[in-house]
């Protein structure tokens, strides 16, 4: 059976203008909730479909699909995508990567910025600290999971374990403002995304990690032509000119 690639419906939908707008809901992993801000307007207003954002950490979005909550478009790790097509939870033909995002490390606004040029300078600062904000890795948040790895790959688990903040969900960079913390470590985005706080910059090259973000429709989604336009939409040009400005990679 012939199936239209993501193009020809996206042509479709436009044409098709705003008498067919369907409203999407979207579970998008939080790393990519700034991208998403930043294109939703010129989405909706072009085709006139609505998108309803919902955020959580990927392995609790990937976690919550495969219990069977509904949902038109998921936006996860590349590795979940490919966890949620393998169980018939997404159409896997329409994946597709969007971008990559690496750790970063905040202050609060005014506070001194420590030194994270080498390895030997991030590992410092973190010993040096009161208490440092991370995702819970158990929450699924794939920064936590990998920063969890480094500490033990370190050799400074145990200081670490001792002074974690160890936040279950959302923007671990509002624990400089609550002054639970006084360094933040998460995806960079997440932490631009915090007004009052100061991004020192991506942790060292050297231990960087970077999370492929994907995006796929729901095998089960009536509105699967509305969903992949606006797949469609996150690979085009003008999305591509807009990561630099919301500290992410092209894929």
């Amino acid at each position: 059976m012939f199936k239209p690639p993501a193009w020809m419906l996206f042509t479709v939908a436009l044409l098709a203008g705003p008498a067919r707008a369907a409203e999407l809901e979207v579970l998008t992993a939080g790393a990519m909730k700034p991208l998403l801000q930043a294109v939703a307007g010129d989405f909706e207003r072009q085709t006139g479909h609505r998108l309803k954002l919902q955020t959580d950490t990927a392995g609790a979005l990937t976690r919550r699909v495969l219990a069977g909550e509904p949902f038109d478009l998921v936006i996860v790790t590349a590795s979940g995508l490919q966890q949620l097509a393998a169980a018939g939870k997404v159409d896997g033909a329409t994946g597709r990567s969007v971008a990559r995002v690496g750790i970063g490390l905040a202050v609060k606004q005014g506070a001194p910025l420590p030194d994270i040029a080498s390895v030997a300078a991030f590992k410092q600062a973190l010993l040096a600290a009161r208490a440092v904000a991370l995702i819970d890795p158990a929450a699924g948040g794939s920064s936590g999971i990998y920063l969890a790895q480094l500490f033990e790959r370190l050799g400074m688990a145990a200081e670490m374990s001792a002074k974690s903040v160890r936040v279950p969900g959302g923007l671990v960079a509002a624990r400089l403002l609550s002054g639970e913390a006084d360094i933040a470590l998460q995806q960079i985005t997440e932490l631009h995304a915090v007004p009052g706080v100061t991004v020192v910059g991506p942790i060292p090259d050297e231990i960087q990690n970077f999370s492929v973000y994907a995006a796929g429709v729901s095998s089960a989604s009536t509105r699967a032509a509305a969903a992949l336009t606006f797949i469609d939409s996150l690979g085009s040009a003008s999305t591509r000119a807009l990561l630099p400005a919301t500290a992410m990679l092209p894929p």
